[in-house]
């Protein structure tokens, strides 16, 4: 892992503790989400989560931000967001 995928992958911890989740235990799920908000960090900035579409509307964008705004409906109906970072 790069500087920036281990800063996320800290911080993807710390918000699971924090917020009564888990990271997912599938390794390769994780890295690739992980690599998906890296290279969002990277090319934009900002940690857009790499399973939604970045218009460049930044009103817009801001829903997507990591943990974006349906992570919550997800993980109570699904088990998982959608990229599968986090799970229950």
């Amino acid at each position: 892992m790069d500087d920036i995928e281990s800063e996320i992958y800290e911080w993807a911890k710390e918000y699971a503790e924090e917020n009564g989740l888990n990271l997912n235990p599938d390794y390769d799920i994780v890295v690739l989400a992980i690599k998906g908000l890296s290279q969002n960090k990277r090319k934009y900035g900002v940690r857009y989560c790499g399973c939604r579409q970045v218009t460049g509307d930044q009103k817009k964008d801001k829903e997507i931000i990591c943990p974006c705004v349906n992570r919550t409906l997800d993980i109570r109906t699904k088990g998982t967001c959608k990229c599968g970072l986090f799970v229950k």
